[in-house]
């Protein structure tokens, strides 16, 4: 089963539930703004993808919480992401031993068909 971590209203993570359905693949989605993702969870993602990839720099959120003046640590930067999952860049889909993070279409394609 893919299972897709994202919130409903982001384009990206539109574009890959548009994807799976486009190819029949069932998925199913973890809603951060409904529930929190574990710490526990992103800690295994940092095993299979570094924090650059799943640090979501360019959000709202980090603008908003002003982390650029505050230039977190890689230690600090993994518990921001812990406290405010709105800093992960989305989706986050874990499919087996697979990871992916962002939607890049011809990556989805090697992965998926």
């Amino acid at each position: 089963m893919i299972k897709v971590y994202g919130i409903k209203n982001c384009d990206s993570v539109k574009k890959a539930l548009k994807y799976f359905e486009k190819h029949n693949l069932d998925y199913e989605l973890f809603d951060f703004k409904q529930e929190k993702v574990p710490c526990d969870t992103i800690a295994s993602w940092l095993e299979k993808t570094d924090l650059k990839t799943l640090f979501n720099a360019r959000s709202t959120t980090y603008r908003t919480l002003n982390l650029k003046e505050i230039n977190p640590d890689d230690t600090q930067k993994q518990e921001w992401l812990c406290k405010e999952n709105m800093l992960i860049k989305r989706p986050v889909v874990e499919f087996g031993e697979e990871l992916l993070v962002g939607f890049n279409e011809d990556n989805y394609n090697g992965v998926f068909l």
